[in-house]
């Protein structure tokens, strides 16, 4: 079988909680002692540090590394079909961490899903599901070959594609995020493409004090996606979503 590594604390507990197989666990004695989870059950290899290094090619595995089943990605048709799904779409992000945030975020503000185009974005890799503290483990993503194309197909009366832009678009507390939902970020510096932006329905922008120009990417997707959420919700802060 096909093996993924994901390294990380939480990275490796949430894969352990959630949709693939995780076939192999190593960790440190540092580790071991620190975490129960690690042994509920769990056949444990436990390694030196410079080992789990080289295994996870990076220094930054907290003393865990483990081997899982390929990750499980959705098919975006699906995402798109429920009753008022909340989509995070990102436009040629490259930054794995960004990508990681992003879901991290969407996950928390209760989104369907995730959408990344086949080419020139992240997808998910060890530096994803470490960035995301294990969120990509619960919440669907999704690749498809053409994003200008998907939302063309997704898009109806129920469903709005917004993309995110630094100006000219509509304050994000004066557009209608409450229903069937389709937000578009783009790359850091480059924005959402314009075929891709003239592809969306309506355009939603951020306010900023002047002197910053735009935010990072992740910090975007999380402030319009807890609007869409609180919109969504009702504005009185004590309402809360069915369990």
């Amino acid at each position: 079988m096909t093996r993924e590594l994901v390294y990380g604390r939480n990275a490796v507990r949430e894969a352990l909680r959630g949709r693939r197989e995780v076939l192999e666990v190593w960790a440190s004695e540092r580790a071991v002692a620190a975490l129960p989870w690690l042994a509920d059950g769990l056949r444990v290899h436990v390694h030196k540090e410079r080992e789990l290094t080289e295994a996870a090619g990076s220094a930054d595995h907290q003393g865990v590394v483990a081997w899982a089943a390929p990750y499980p990605y959705t098919d975006a048709w699906e995402l798109a079909a429920g009753d008022r799904p909340l989509l995070a779409c990102l436009d040629q992000v490259t930054d794995p961490r960004n990508l990681g945030a992003v879901v991290r975020s969407a996950l928390g503000a209760g989104a369907t899903g995730v959408v990344v185009p086949a080419h020139g974005a992240a997808r998910v890799t060890p530096a994803v599901c470490r960035s995301s503290a294990g969120a990509v483990e619960h919440l669907p993503v999704a690749v498809v070959p053409n994003l200008a194309r998907y939302l063309t197909d997704v898009k109806r009366g129920d469903l709005w594609a917004f993309a995110a832009v630094a100006d000219g678009g509509e304050p994000m507390w004066r557009s209608d995020l409450s229903g069937g939902l389709a937000l578009v970020f783009g790359a850091e510096g480059k924005g959402v493409r314009p075929l891709v932006r003239r592809t969306c329905d309506a355009l939603v922008t951020i306010p900023l004090e002047a002197g910053v120009e735009s935010l990072n990417v992740s910090v975007a997707a999380a402030l319009l996606l807890y609007e869409a959420r609180r919109q969504r919700l009702g504005s009185d802060p004590g309402v809360r979503p069915p369990v």
